[in-house]
């Protein structure tokens, strides 16, 4: 095994290294001031990049080293209830300490909590790390993220009191928003959020389930605040600390990532803190939280998938029939090849995702000192950039992480369906990444209305005007003719009738994909022969399934419709 899961991934480093945050960082950093006050601070941008690769840099060893090797021990041993508290097992204990040792906690907290301050786009790296390692460590390390809610959305007392914590890695976290009878429905959540008039005082009364890692400290929870209200505008959002009013009824027998406990927890009467303003937990605050899950959970499944595909890789070169290793196999190495393109893709499109979603952020900051209308206007490019490519990332990576391990365990037959070998373990974890967090077709319908409005033109539109060189200029023509498809396709389905428009949205989303994949893997064609090879190579494979889908759009045949209630009876 790897002694570490960074400097053995160069296509990470390429990643990091292309990686252009200035922008973001002359505005988070402000002006690189932090430094005078907190050392760890960088001084300029370029010492911010070398910071970064440090930092993932001690991940990928202690990832390597101390995390992955008790990875199939965690998974044996799972989390289970003791005295009606839940122990996490010994190697997962072990790892999350190894990563408050090296530093690891409050990845995106601002430095005067303790935080590391870090842009999206890097902590998603340091995510797929850890996934890589171990994906049911990661859901406990992931969810740092609600530590950046409260960050954002808490009043002043309730950040002091609880963000240093997440600093010091004293505390983990919880995002609670699931219910028996609310899951992707989140709007008809029932939990009863009570405030007592007198003592200005919360308190939380209800159920919920498929809580990840809901022992935790600090929980986020969705209530219901307004009596009477039946939809997502009498909901908001709270923060609760766990005590002796939250009991954890039992843990889920799950297929996989058995490290991380999820949970049905009933809170009794127990105090909380609204976060921000009533009514907008699920419209505003919630969704906020959920894309930056839903980026993490993008994260997750790649981590899946390159562990996968480094075990398939391995066994493909020594296991030999015919009197040969199978890696030479035609069958098997169009599987290998296959899924080395997805897993670069994905890499490519998470980075390119963080990249607009840290933007964003950084726009709002600046324009909430600064109304300026230049600046409203790149924060709007931004907006919808991120809000289009959120979705599409976590339905293109969590798919993408599924096809890998299945293609994995495929290269190794039947020893791959052993609990001896370590695909088995991943085809089992990475299973949930497109359901949880919102499932890959409400991805698609997060996307439809964005892809419907040409929110990605102003990058097709870049990108078409750049000069690739004779070299890629065939591969450029291509996709100019795929752009245009995936525009006719848009345009058409877009004057078809509500139904038709839902039914083939999936279709839509089949093109965008590679289409948007492909042209960025042009981007980075350039730099190198294995970078031109493996572009062109992705899209030999996926732009025909583009085509097909496209061609599926434009007859958009309502028979299937008229036809479903007869057929699904």
């Amino acid at each position: 095994m790897s002694d570490n899961f960074f400097l053995d991934n160069p296509d990470m480093q390429f990643r990091l290294e292309r990686l252009d945050l200035q922008e973001v960082l002359e505005i988070k950093e402000q002006g690189y001031r932090h430094h005078a006050q907190h050392p760890a601070a960088p001084r300029s941008y370029a010492d911010a990049k070398d910071n970064y690769r440090l930092l993932l840099e001690v991940l990928g060893e202690v990832c390597a080293t101390v995390i992955a090797p008790r990875a199939a021990e965690a998974d044996e041993h799972g989390a289970v209830i003791q005295a009606g508290e839940v122990v996490y097992a010994e190697a997962t204990q072990a790892g999350l300490q190894a990563l408050r040792q090296a530093g690891m906690m409050g990845a995106m907290l601002p430095w005067e909590y303790g935080g590391l301050n870090l842009p999206e786009s890097v902590y998603q790296m340091m995510v797929e790390i850890v996934s890589r390692a171990d994906a049911g460590l990661m859901t406990i390390y992931g969810l740092q993220e609600i530590a950046s809610c409260i960050e954002e959305y808490g009043d002043e007392e309730t950040k002091q009191r609880i963000l240093p914590r997440f600093g010091r890695g004293e505390v983990a976290g919880a995002m609670v928003l699931t219910e028996p009878d609310a899951g992707s429905d989140l709007g008809a959540v029932q939990m009863r959020a009570t405030l007592d008039e007198a003592t200005g005082k919360w308190k939380l009364d209800g159920v919920k389930r498929f809580i990840t890692n809901g022992c935790a400290d600090v929980h986020v929870v969705l209530a219901r605040s307004e009596p009477g209200s039946t939809d997502a505008r009498g909901l908001s959002l709270f923060v609760a600390e766990r005590d002796e009013t939250v009991h954890i009824r039992r843990l889920e027998n799950k297929m996989g990532i058995h490290a991380s406990p999820t949970c049905e927890v009933q809170y009794n009467g127990t105090p909380a803190v609204l976060l921000g303003k009533r009514r907008f937990g699920l419209l505003r605050y919630a969704m906020a939280l959920m894309n930056g899950a839903r980026l993490a959970v993008g994260a997750q499944a790649l981590g899946i998938a390159e562990a996968a595909y480094r075990e398939a890789y391995r066994y493909a070169q020594e296991r030999c029939q015919f009197g040969q290793p199978i890696a030479e196999l035609p069958a098997v190495a169009r599987m290998l090849l296959s899924m080395r393109g997805e897993i670069e893709a994905a890499r490519a499109l998470l980075c390119e995702t963080g990249r607009w979603v840290d933007l964003l952020k950084a726009y709002e900051k600046q324009s909430a000192e600064n109304p300026d209308p230049a600046l409203r206007q790149k924060q709007k490019l931004a907006s919808g950039l991120a809000e289009a490519l959120t979705p599409m990332a976590k339905f293109y990576a969590t798919e993408m992480g599924n096809r890998v391990c299945y293609q994995a365990m495929q290269v190794h037959g039947g020893v791959g369906y052993m609990r001896e070998f370590n695909v088995e373990r991943h085809f089992r974890d990475v299973r949930v990444t497109n359901i949880y967090e919102g499932t890959s077709q409400l991805q698609v319908v997060a996307a439809l209305g964005k892809l419907l409005g040409r929110a990605l033109d102003p990058l097709f539109e870049q990108w078409a005007a750049q000069d690739y060189g004779p070299e890629l200029a065939p591969l450029k023509a291509q996709l100019l003719e795929a752009t245009d498809l995936f525009h006719r396709a848009g345009d058409f389905l877009k004057q078809q009738e509500r139904p038709v428009i839902d039914y083939y949205s999936l279709d839509l989303m089949n093109m965008a994909l590679p289409l948007f994949n492909s042209w960025l893997l042009l981007q980075d064609a350039s730099a190198s022969e294995r970078k031109r090879l493996l572009a062109q190579a992705y899209a030999a494979e996926q732009l025909p399934r583009l085509h097909s889908a496209g061609q599926s759009i434009l007859r958009a045949d309502a028979a299937p419709l008229a036809a479903r209630d007869a057929l699904l009876a």
